[in-house]
Order: structure tokens, then sequence, then C-alpha cells
């Protein structure tokens, strides 16, 4: 067992033995505190402490001071920075894109209060000695600390403070503040330097976020490491996106923006906590406040900017497979799809259509498909639009290896032989990747765009798959970054040139992609990776899902029924049951693709294919709500698949509720997610009306074991709900005039859907 239930070496990351040459810094009370130029800077002391399981200071190291900025903006948002590695507060970055209403709210410091020039107090600094009733001197007194608390939104019932946490003065399990220090410097600069900050939090404080966390809803009393990596799966701690921000019950947001390694306890190593600690001497922090949980997540999106709008045919049906391998092949599956009226917009080729399976080169395979413009032109004629897998490593034996390596579009080896992306990669191939395109360097992300992607969307493609961008070579050089602050930055530097280029040769602005990190939102669409088939693979994307939304993302999609098979992860056949199942938890999802290891067309499926094409009709007459929905989602905090805690946050069950989601303002869904055909269903306050049955429900209660016949699944809307909805059957959104769409109105009347 190498974990040892102490914040010294399970947080702080130090060395269990101490035969390291690391330090720690403890921040003491502040000695000075002044306005400057709108902001209050505060001057923090930091003291060493000795090199022992037990905090005590160093009282032969001098102290070092670090200022804490403390700036505000309009609207309800505190941000907090200091930086022990030279670092400059910036307003604009890959991250950072704020808004027209984030505005400067001059700030000035009377008698302990901080104030905004609206008169809005956004924070109080308590500088009063401690109140003390001596009686022993057993243990020593504790250190000073700075007693900071922040009111985002003006609210002082609901302060964000500080956290000075220990049992006893030696014992910390929070530090408000620190840093550390390796090797025998005597200042904080050293680039092995971290950083942490922690805030209180009560022992009834829930919280969710931090990315597609495949985690039940309630997060607190875990750590997360906030590295992008290869989730492989849907069911552990690997993360794909991970985003630095969470959403707490008590009604605030923090975000943290970096793109270091870093780690996040939530209520984990202390139940009094939440600490973030960064491995960049830089704290950057921004509190955000609100009422609701929409008012939070729209201030984070004023910050890191807002989705744009997917095209409308991005809403209809992706069919998919890994993967199709011809021309002939793809065809005879649209020809199919069409005679048999199985509506569909999209045909996706995965890794099949370059000359070597998975040898990425950005071209068609001259054989199999001998004219890929008059292919994408056929396939448009009928409706389909074309999507094309690709992913940002050049391949040992790729055509363009020379010339990437010559200009140093690549990242640059620092061995003699490297072929390793990061850690473990999924690469089913056995191909060697040379390198990672350098989206740090202008001339390798133009390279990119121009001479890469651009071809194939001129051709007519209509999609690009910004698959992988989760791991980088580790041990590469970039141009701009290192790879330790790269790593989790370049899926939005990487989805950015694919959006860009995508949406100035195409005009619809769309890419279809697996990793993220903050700001890549404004990059629709991602989806949830490479989860079993299974009920497992289903549970833990729609718990990915919610969280991800719960992370300021407004689309978001899955692999209709699942990636991957199992046992044998290539060759074991669906289940027919979760085939079932998962396509109507597509249907009510922002996007709707299937794609996974074997056969994913329907009619390879008969005893169920009637049930599926039933669903897949219902999901394009639902088109003209989605879109209604999918516009306000990108002007707002909400997401389209939505946790249940977004729209009744006061009730307590469902920020512990995971299998429930809104789909959109109107829809509360209730996917099955067993093969019994029985589910438990929760119903907020409130009528409930059953969408296909009509029958009405009382909220504020569970009803427990509910039977579910394979071909239903719960869905309610509230009584005098209005849905817009197309009247007419149609093969693609080609065929739609959405002047067309009717509204249906739940009304005293209402008997279900009639589908």
């Amino acid at each position: 067992m190498k974990q040892t239930n102490y914040h010294l070496f399970d947080f702080m990351d130090f060395d269990p033995d101490l035969q390291k040459d690391e330090s720690l810094w403890k921040a003491y009370a502040p000695t000075k505190i002044e306005e400057r130029n709108g902001d209050i800077v505060v001057t923090i002391p930091y003291q060493q402490q000795l090199h022992q399981e037990d905090m005590a200071p160093d009282t032969s190291a001098a102290q070092q001071c670090y200022d804490l900025i403390i700036r505000a903006y309009e609207p309800d948002i505190i941000r907090l920075f200091t930086t022990m590695s030279g670092d400059e507060m910036v307003e604009q970055d890959d991250m950072l894109q704020f808004a027209p209403e984030v505005k400067r709210l001059p700030l000035r410091y009377v008698d302990g209060d901080i104030l905004a020039a609206t008169g809005k107090k956004v924070a109080a600094i308590d500088l009063s000695a401690p109140r003390l009733d001596h009686w022993s001197d057993l243990l020593p007194p504790p250190q000073p600390a700075p007693f900071i608390t922040f009111y985002p939104d003006g609210d002082e019932k609901k302060g964000i403070a500080l956290s000075d946490d220990h049992f006893s003065p030696p014992r910390y399990d929070a530090l408000p503040l620190g840093f550390c220090t390796v090797g025998c410097c005597t200042t904080a600069t050293s680039t092995n330097n971290r950083a942490t900050i922690s805030f209180r939090c009560e022992a009834d404080e829930c919280f969710v976020g931090t990315g597609e966390r495949f985690r039940k809803m309630d997060l607190s009393g875990q750590t997360f490491q906030l590295k992008n990596q290869d989730g492989q799966g849907v069911n552990n701690r690997r993360c794909y996106k991970n985003i630095p921000f969470y959403l707490s019950s008590r009604m605030y947001g923090a975000f943290y923006h970096t793109s270091d390694y870093c780690k996040l306890s939530l209520a984990d190593h202390s139940t009094r906590s939440v600490q973030f600690l960064n491995d960049h001497a830089t704290l950057d922090v921004f509190l955000i406040g609100g009422s609701t949980p929409e008012e939070i997540l729209r201030g984070y999106r004023m910050l890191t900017g807002f989705p744009q709008m997917p095209p409308l045919w991005s809403f209809g049906i992706w069919m998919s497979r890994m993967t199709y391998f011809s021309a002939d092949e793809v065809e005879a599956i649209c020809d199919r799809l069409r005679a048999e009226h199985y509506p569909c917009d999209v045909i996706h080729l995965d890794t099949g259509w370059f000359r070597t399976d998975w040898l990425c080169e950005w071209k068609f395979n001259p054989e199999r498909f001998p004219a890929p413009k008059a292919f994408i032109q056929r396939l448009k004629e009928q409706g389909f639009k074309v999507s094309l897998w690709q992913l940002p490593y050049v391949a040992q034996g790729a055509e363009q290896l020379e010339e990437a390596k010559a200009n140093k579009y690549i990242s640059q080896s620092t061995k003699e032989e490297d072929t390793a992306t990061g850690e473990a990669s999924s690469n089913f191939s056995a191909l060697d990747y040379a390198g990672t395109i350098d989206f740090t360097y202008p001339k390798a992300t133009d390279w990119y765009k121009n001479q890469l992607l651009k071809p194939l969307l001129e051709m007519g493609v209509k999609c690009i798959k910004t698959d992988f961008g989760e791991n980088i070579h580790m041990d590469h050089q970039y141009h701009a970054m290192t790879p330790e602050r790269l790593n989790n930055i370049y899926a939005l530097l990487y989805q950015r040139a694919a959006y860009e280029v995508t949406k100035e040769v195409t005009g619809d602005g769309i890419v279809w992609a697996r990793s993220a990190w903050a700001g890549c939102q404004r990059y629709p669409l991602h989806w949830g990776g490479d989860s079993e088939s299974s009920w497992a693979g289903m549970a833990g994307s729609l718990k990915g899902g919610l969280h991800f939304g719960l992370s300021g993302f407004a689309f978001w999609s899955h692999d209709v029924p699942g990636f991957h098979s199992t046992p044998d992860f290539m060759n074991s056949p669906l289940d027919e049951q979760v085939y079932v199942r998962w396509t109507q938890f597509g249907v009510f999802s922002s996007h709707m693709r299937y794609h996974g290891t074997c056969k994913r067309e329907p009619w390879h499926y008969p005893n169920i294919a009637p049930i599926v094409k039933r669903w897949w009709k219902l999901r394009y007459r639902l088109i003209p709500y989605i879109l209604e929905q999918a516009e306000r989602s990108c002007h707002s905090g909400w997401p389209m698949l939505r946790a249940l805690l977004m729209q009744h946050p006061h009730d307590r069950q469902v920020w512990h509720i995971d299998d429930e989601y809104y789909f959109g303002s109107e829809f509360l869904v209730c996917p099955v997610m067993n093969s019994q055909n029985r589910r438990d269903i929760y119903l907020p306050l409130g009528t409930w009306v059953n969408f296909f049955t009509g029958e009405r429900l009382q909220g504020g209660r569970w009803y427990y074991d509910v039977d579910v016949p394979l071909d239903q699944m719960p869905v309610f809307v509230r009584p005098g709900a209005q849905l817009r909805l197309y009247p007419d059957l149609v093969d693609s959104t080609d065929q739609m005039d959405l002047s067309r769409a009717v509204a249906l109105e739940i009304g005293d009347d209402y008997k279900g859907i009639n589908w």
C-alpha cells in the first residue's frame, strides 16, 4: 500500500520517505493590503516548513512574499491570482474568451471589507487575533493564516473561505495557500514547483462537473487527477475530457485557469475542504456566483466561450462502424438505408479509408475509393453527408512524414528513436507514430488545415472526426510549450484548427471530437469515447455526459450501442436488448451516432429492427424541438442533456441521481439500463405526463420497480408544455421544411403521442 492517508504525501505529492530535497511553504496572515488599478492586492508571506511529516515552521529560512490579486467582474465573478513563477495575469488566451458582458468592477478596501464600485461586498479579510482561553502549552500555537472569505454574487450567507484546515497545529489536512520548491533553490522559481489553494466546504455539500467524469452524480469524497489520457472505456478513473471546473450545491462554481497537470480533491483528503494542486506554481482561480446552476454555468461560458450552433443535418442519425473499407460497401449500406426508409443523414468512414487501415495519410485509398469526389457527390444526392476519421499523429510510413519532419510540423524527438504517444495508446493497429502535429507552431497549424484537411473538405466532406488528442508524445519538443503544459490543452488547439477550416470551407462549424479541456465547448461536438457495449457501458456513458454538461459543454453524444464488445473486444456479438435500450437513449441525446467494432446497421438484427426503425422515425419528428433547444443552449448555461439538479437545485434527491436526465427543458428521460425491463423512477415535485401514453403521475416521490417493455422508455413532460415536432416522415433532414413544424400541446385531453 503506497497511500499514507496524510495530506503532505497523498495530496501535496511529497516523498513519503522524505528523501527528496523538497520544501513546503505555508501562507501566513497578510502583511499589506492595497488598492492597485481597481484590484485589491494582498501581500502574503510564506514560511518554509521543516522537512518532516508534522508541519512546523523552519525559522531559519527567511519568509518569501507573493501578492494575491483579487479582481472582480460583472456578472458575479471574483478572480484570485498569485504566482511564484513569474507568470502574468491575462484576460485572453487559448482558454479565456471573455464575453462582452464580462466587465471589470473596480474594488476598494474599507476596514476589512472589499467592496465593488456598486457597493456589493465581494470579500472580507479577517485580521483579528484569534480568541484564546489559555489552558495548556502541550502543543505549539497555530501558525498564522490568511483568513479571507469571498462573495462572488454578494450573498454573505454562502461565503467561500480559504481553508486553514488542521487537527492540531502540526497536523494539517489542507492549506489555504501554499507552494513547494524542489532542490536547494532559495527562490520559488524552479520549474518543479507546485502550488495549492483550498476552500472550506460544508458537511452536506455536493460537487459535480470536472469534465466527462464516469462517476456518480455527487463527486464529494473523491480526488481527481486532471490529466487528459485515453479513457479506454467509460467505467474507470481515466478521463478523455478533464475540465478544471466544479459546481457546488452551495451555488457557486470554481474554474481553475490552467493547462497544467493538476489535482482536485472534493471533500476527500479532508471533508472540510476543497483542495486544488497545480503542478506549476501559479494559481488563477475564478469563483463564479449565481442563484441557479444555469447562471453559474453561463458565467463560466462568459469566461471561456459559448458553444457554436452545429448544422441542422448533424442532428440527424449518423451511421458508422469501425470500419467501412470501400466505396462499394458504403454505397450498398446507404442504398439499403434509403430503400427501407431508415432515416439517416451522415455516413462516417472510420479508420479504413486509407491505403492501409489506421495509416492516416488524409487521402483515400485509390483502389477501394477510386473516385472519391464522385463518390461523395453520389452520397450527397441521396441526402448523406460524409464524415472522416483521422488523428493528430503522423505515422512511420506515412507519405507526409518527411515533409512534416523537415519543416518541424510534428513534435521533435529527443531520442534517436521514439514512437510512444504519451502513456497507453488505444491504437488497435501495429503502427508506430513518429510525432504529434505541433499546433503550438502556426506554420504546422496552417499545414494541417490547408494541406491535409482542406482538400478533403473541398471534395465535399462535411465533418472531420478529430479522434485522440488526449495523449501527445511526452518526450518530444514542441515550439511554444513543454509537453507537460501542452498535453491537456492540446485538445483545444487541435479541435480549433479542424473546426475553423471546416467552417471556412463548408460553412458548417462542426467536429466530432473525443478529448477536451476548458474552452473546447466552443467547437462542438464531442462524444463519449470507447464505451463497452453493455449495461455498464451505457450507464457509464450517461454519467459522463451529465458531468460533461455540468462542465460548460452544450453538445455531447455517445456510440450507440456502445463501441466494443465483451469478452472478445472486436468479435463478440451485440446484445439486442442493449442495442434497443441504447437506441432509445440516443434518440433523446444531442446527437446520435451508431459506431463500434462490429455490425451496427439495424437490419443485421431482424428481431429488433422494427423497434429500432420506429425510434429513428421519432428522432426525426423531434428535430424542430431539438433545434430550438440547441439554439437556446448556445446563448445560456444550459446543456442539451442536463442533470436533474439543473432544473431542481433545491431538491436534495437529485444531487444523487445519475440515471435520469432532462433532454432540453421539456423532456424528463428515464433510460432502462438492465435486462429485466424494469427500473425505479424519481419524479420531482409537480404533475408529470407520460409522453407516450398520456398517463398523469404526481411527483415529489419515487415509483419503484416500474415495468417497461423493450419497445418503450419512460419519458415525461409537464402539463401545458408545447413541443415543436415535424409532421411528416422523411429520409433525411434535406427533405425537411421546418416551416411545417407543428406544436404539440400537452393539454388536459392529451393521450400520448401518435407515433
